[in-house]
């Protein structure tokens, strides 16, 4: 699967997620969602904000670019956490595509 940073996401209606002592977790509301042993996923920090900005209208490199402005990391590094985050919210289903370029 390709993502392109040019693409917009948001978190999927088959999904709730809560923040509980500083992390989001994110549980999955219908069957497929998610791993079959993993049913709760639980995103630290650096994942809940990029969590809260998957908003379904900034695309991944907006996304990248308000971590940058936040965060001292280099942005290449916060460029390859959005997009390996968002690859493996799409593989269990917990985002969505909204548009794409």
């Amino acid at each position: 699967m390709t993502i392109s940073q040019k693409a917009i996401y948001a978190v999927s209606d088959d999904v709730v997620a809560r923040e509980i002592e500083g992390e989001i977790i994110i549980v999955p509301l219908v069957a497929g969602i998610g791993d079959l042993e993993d049913e709760l996923f639980t995103l630290n920090e650096t994942g809940k904000a990029i969590w809260e900005l998957l908003d379904g209208r900034r695309s991944l490199q907006e996304v990248a670019r308000e971590l940058s402005e936040r965060y001292t990391a280099e942005p290449e590094k916060i460029q390859t956490d959005v997009l390996g985050l968002v690859g493996e919210l799409l593989r269990r289903g917990m985002i969505i595509e909204v548009s794409s370029p």
